[in-house]
């Protein structure tokens, strides 16, 4: 379970470390280029019904934290749907890829872990 620590947030946000590797490679690319936009997802099971989002600003500090020393393999295709959905106004929203992801037991006071919902087929996606 990887972490991000966003701004002088004292919550940190868990996301999977896949997950994370992907996002880490557009929140990087659109921040390199001054660009601001949002990031969403859903509350898991375990928190309080409901999502939350961020807005990312390239003047806000920003640490990824992942468990695995190992760098992720990372899939082209979800990086081009993660930068895709950064561009539109709804922000980039945190959907799973095509694999099984594991619960993660983190140690914390006030988690806010990020569970990702099932990818919805949009009719952009359907186009391509």
């Amino acid at each position: 379970m990887g972490t991000i620590y966003y701004g002088g947030s004292a919550t940190p946000i868990h996301i999977e470390d896949r997950a994370l590797a992907h996002l880490k490679v557009v929140v990087a690319t659109k921040l390199r280029r001054g660009e601001s936009f949002t990031v969403s997802w859903q509350h898991p099971d375990d928190q309080p019904r409901g999502r939350s989002t961020i807005w990312l600003h390239p003047s806000i500090p920003m640490r990824f934290v992942f468990d695995d020393p190992d760098p992720t393999p990372l899939s082209r295709e979800w990086i081009e749907q993660l930068a895709h959905s950064a561009h539109s106004s709804g922000g980039i929203t945190l959907v799973a890829e095509h694999f099984d992801i594991e619960p993660v037991d983190v140690d914390d006071d006030a988690p806010q872990i990020v569970q990702m919902a099932p990818h919805e087929e949009s009719d952009d996606d359907k186009k391509d």
